[in-house]
């Protein structure tokens, strides 16, 4: 019974003192990056591809204003 405690205690002495601290570490670090927002070139990469959609949205809406002049019904073929 005394060698089967000590073989469970070792990996957990080694687990508590060298695993779990870095863990913690790298997860607090992690939440950190998280909660600081974005970086200034992501918010620029995202107000560009806000513009391209808003882009994109106009000339969807022109392709169907166009579809509902010519092709009458067009919308229930689909």
């Amino acid at each position: 019974m005394s060698s089967l405690l000590g073989v469970l205690m070792v990996p957990m002495v080694v687990f508590m003192v060298v695993v779990a601290p870095i863990w913690l570490i790298l997860h607090y670090r992690a939440k950190g990056r998280m909660g600081a927002g974005l970086a200034d070139s992501e918010r620029v990469q995202l107000q560009g591809l806000l513009a391209r959609a808003e882009k994109m949205q106009e000339r969807v809406g022109a392709l169907e204003s166009i579809l509902d002049a010519e092709v009458p019904g067009w919308r229930n073929k689909i």
